[in-house]
């Protein structure tokens, strides 16, 4: 067979049992290409993992149907071994057929829990790797040592000058790859044995994204000065006292072939920041120009058009995982943030190139959305690809220390593009900040009921339907969640409404609980500047930098880290400027009736809409309640007044859908001065 996948769709052939149970203890029926070939067979997915949750689905979705004669094929998936399909009610034993799926029928010859530990987009390569070079069977180290070389092309024994190393771990981290901790401490223990790298922090940098740009960003200037030296610059002897709080190497190769193709965009796309130098002049002519800081507005100039460069040619294809996505998002929203910065100007052929951008994006991203969007509800919560897996990929933490507090802070309405504000502001006012980014999708419609309320309730919004339209029962269905966790409820917290200085004095009292261990707290300043906001996109961006500056954010982290939170930070939406093609005269047959969305719970009447508003989207019920029905506002268009300019939400659009999802942390210093 071509691949793994064939394996397990092969045996879901249509109309031969309405409901199939499925024993999936590795998560194998979860990954996104086996979703998309169940549902291309026309077979519909549930999890059963909470039984009242499924229950209602079942009966509310799938046993109405039948009793009303309709024909549906139903897979029903237990995350468990095959032999606990007997302990599913007695209803679905008599109606289903069963089968049972694992990874160690896939990979005969490889350890089991090594395999286990695969995310589930890297047994395409593991397969392949399989196939071609038949291993034999191999223990648990070789097993490793097979997948470090053929999944994420790391052969350690070729890794043995500083540049061997620093190229693989820039791959690794530009391109956001993640990689178990079971393989990062065998790469490690391989690399000891070597006795080439003992005095590289190797326990932070091969596993932290964030460290290890840290480690780079220390190091730089020093490479700068020895360039400098280099060229004939008269380069002071101890220019400046360097302070590395990253132990290690002073010197690095940044200019080995293989390791300055990553140095242009790690600068390009505020990975590490640019520097000053006293021989700026003469080292701009060279190939370090990206990392040294000229005037403002050449430096935004060339960053400019270096993310321009960068967007364009790495736009994911159409069927492109959804991780390609989150890391994509997170470059756009570095263009986005820079282009809309107020104090310059933006020269006019940058911004006729971003608009042409922008239809290519919002063309290639709402196409990629329609198909694959119903795939991402189902996968694993760890790491977290929807809003409602964070609290469940929180609650880990509290797993694995009992003594562990967790803090939720969900800033309403806040784009990526203005986390990236954010987090700037952050870090210039609390250096010792320090920022562990990820990005996660929201729930269409991109609205405050649907979205946050499913971010608290950790679980899609089919299971709210009588709350959908509003966010009353927001604190119950958070307080609820972590009860089911095990935890206690005078140990949960949950407070909104929150943004301005004035809220301190009450944060501090409801933080200082003794017994708390979980608050989710709702920073809705943003969504309140949206909403009031006349002056566009820029407006917006601007608005968010001088509330940040206020210091809200930066006291609350404070007080949150003084306390031993580990802090969380993610969106419900985010938003975009969009311009009106008129409003719908539906009258007072809309149940929502934003900007960006309208929602009927008729489909004949949202078809009668669409007819005036072609372009826009009849978005299925996704996860959502079958008479909640959106139609969505196309790409940057909006159910205003025709020409109208607004900041909106509601839509699918990737500044809306794709939002941040951040731990923050307080840097522990360890410092030393050369």
């Amino acid at each position: 067979m071509g691949n793994w996948r064939d394996q397990i769709l092969s045996a879901f052939v249509p109309q031969i049992a309405r409901l199939t149970l499925v024993a999936d203890p590795d998560g194998l029926l979860l990954e996104e290409g086996v979703l998309d070939g169940i549902r291309e067979r026309g077979f519909e997915l549930i999890p059963f993992e909470d039984p009242v949750a499924f229950r209602y689905a079942y009966e509310s979705k799938f046993r109405s149907r039948w009793d009303r004669g309709e024909e549906t094929d139903l897979v029903a998936v237990l995350r468990s071994p095959s032999s606990d399909l007997d302990v599913l009610p007695y209803d679905l034993l008599r109606a289903g057929r069963k089968l049972s799926f694992n990874l160690g029928d896939l990979f005969p010859n490889l350890s089991y829990p090594v395999v286990a530990a695969l995310d589930r987009a890297d047994l395409d390569a593991l397969f392949d790797a399989q196939t071609k070079y038949a291993p034999g069977q191999l223990g648990e180290n070789a097993t490793k040592d097979f997948i470090l070389r053929h999944v994420f092309d790391i052969a350690p024994e070729l890794i043995k000058q500083p540049a061997d190393l620093l190229r693989v771990l820039l791959r690794r981290h530009y391109l956001g790859q993640r990689i178990p901790s079971i393989f990062d401490k065998r790469f490690i223990q391989l690399l000891h044995q070597t006795g080439r790298f003992e005095d590289w922090p190797l326990e932070l940098i091969v596993p932290r994204r964030e460290v290890f740009f840290a480690f780079l960003q220390e190091r730089w200037p020093m490479f700068l000065d020895r360039m400098a030296a280099g060229q004939g610059a008269a380069v002071k002897e101890c220019r400046q006292e360097y302070i590395l709080e990253i132990a290690g190497p002073t010197v690095l190769p940044f200019d080995d072939d293989d390791v300055r193709i990553y140095v242009d965009n790690l600068f390009l796309e505020g990975m590490l920041q640019p520097v000053p130098h006293e021989h700026a002049g003469a080292l701009e002519q060279t190939w370090v120009t990206y990392g040294i800081k000229s005037s403002p507005v050449e430096d935004r100039r060339r960053r400019i058009e270096g993310l321009l460069d960068a967007v364009e040619n790495t736009l994911p294809a159409k069927d492109a995982h959804h991780e390609e996505w989150l890391y994509f998002a997170y470059r756009w929203a570095e263009l986005v943030a820079l282009v809309l910065e107020t104090d310059i100007s933006v020269p006019e052929w940058a911004v006729e190139r971003l608009r042409v951008m922008e239809t290519q994006i919002d063309s290639a991203f709402t196409a990629w959305v329609v198909k694959r969007y119903a795939n991402l509800i189902h996968l694993p919560p760890v790491p977290p690809v929807m809003l409602h897996h964070i609290p469940r990929s929180l609650a880990r933490s509290l797993e694995d220390d009992s003594r562990a507090k967790i803090a939720f802070l969900l800033l309403d309405g806040l784009a990526l593009g203005q986390w990236i504000v954010v987090r700037k502001e952050l870090t210039e006012s609390h250096p010792l900040l320090q920022f562990r980014e990820h990005a996660v999708f929201a729930w269409v419609p991109t609205i405050t009921p649907v979205s946050r309320q499913a971010t608290f309730a950790g679980k899609p919004p089919v299971y709210f339907p009588d709350s959908i339209n509003t966010t009353a029962k927001e604190e119950s269905l958070w307080g609820q969640f972590w009860i089911d966790q095990g935890i206690n409820a005078n140990q949960i917290a949950y407070a909104k409404g929150l943004g301005d200085g004035d809220d301190m004095d009450y944060l501090s009292e409801l933080l200082s609980r003794p017994k708390l261990r979980v608050a989710g707290l709702v920073i809705d300043k943003v969504d309140r500047i949206m909403h009031g906001m006349e002056l566009g996109a820029a407006g917006m961006h601007n608005q968010v930098r001088q509330w940040t500056q206020q210091g809200f954010m930066r006291d609350l982290i404070d007080l949150l880290h003084d306390h031993g939170f580990q802090v969380y930070l993610a969106s419900d939406h985010g938003n975009i400027e969009a311009k009106g093609v008129g409003r719908p005269a539906e009258g007072a047959v809309a149940d929502v009736r934003g900007e960006r969305v309208r929602v009927y719970s008729d489909a004949r009447l949202r078809a009668h809409v669409k007819e005036n508003f072609p372009d826009s989207l009849e978005w299925p019920a996704i996860g959502l309640p079958e008479d909640y029905l959106p139609l969505l506002a196309s790409n940057r268009t909006a159910f205003v007044q025709v020409g109208k300019q607004t900041v909106g939400h509601g839509g699918a659009n990737i500044e809306e859908l794709i939002v941040p999802f951040v731990a923050i942390e307080r840097k522990k210093i360890n410092a030393r001065s050369l």
